[in-house]
């Protein structure tokens, strides 16, 4: 049980030693880490490409439906799942950011045509980025006792939310492109430590570290 708890890059020391009870009454069977990690790299990854300008905005209802479904609806659930896991870090992040995806999902399909004047837009959207990126900031701190990997996911999300929030909210245009870029950057860190946890997990030995930081070892 020990051994298949310590593979997640996103558990803190405080919430291995809850799992590693013995009084556990049902077992952990699979680790939703890896779900959570890819859910959220790939909505990512493809928003992060029309933010950075690389590709024509005209597709970009096509996150939409990322967003929805599996930075959504997929992460949302994973973070549910890391709750009865024992996992508090996990489970704010994960829970949290399936949230922002259904909220962005929401507001881009029913309520931002209720904004009228553009400047608003951007403030409101900004204000709502910058909200996100404290949030970020705030998690990026206790991820110092998670793992490497996750960390720089963290470092890396918190500096995107950051630019897009000043970038909407001054209508900066290369804040923008330089948040798309951080977006790209985070995503296939995470893409890493979902790859990691996936991998690690099925050969049941370290292949791809993620450099744990509670002590316990050095993955």
């Amino acid at each position: 049980m020990e051994g298949n708890v310590s593979r997640d890059p996103t558990v803190g020391e405080t919430g291995r030693a809850r799992v590693a009870e013995p009084t556990r009454v049902l077992p952990i069977t699979a680790n939703p880490a890896a779900l959570g990690l890819a859910g959220f790299a790939l909505t990512t990854f493809v928003l992060s490409f029309f933010n950075a300008d690389l590709v024509s905005s005209q597709g970009e209802p096509v996150v939409l439906g990322l967003a929805l479904a599996y930075g959504g609806i997929a992460q949302l659930l994973a973070g549910m799942w890391e709750f009865r896991t024992g996992n508090t870090f996990g489970a704010t992040a994960f829970t949290s950011y399936g949230a922002f995806w259904l909220s962005f999902w929401a507001f881009e399909q029913f309520f931002a045509k209720d904004i009228k004047d553009p400047a608003a837009v951007g403030n409101a959207v900004g204000l709502y980025l910058i909200g996100w990126g404290i949030f970020t900031a705030y998690m990026w701190v206790a991820s110092f006792r998670v793992s490497v990997a996750v960390n720089l996911v963290f470092l890396l999300l918190a500096i995107t939310y950051f630019l897009l929030g000043i970038g909407n909210a001054g209508d900066s245009s290369g804040l923008i492109k330089a948040g798309g870029w951080f977006g790209i950057a985070t995503a296939v860190v995470a893409w890493y430590a979902s790859f990691a946890t996936v991998t690690n997990a099925t050969f049941n030995k370290i292949v791809l570290p993620v450099k744990d930081l509670t002590g316990i070892g050095n993955r």
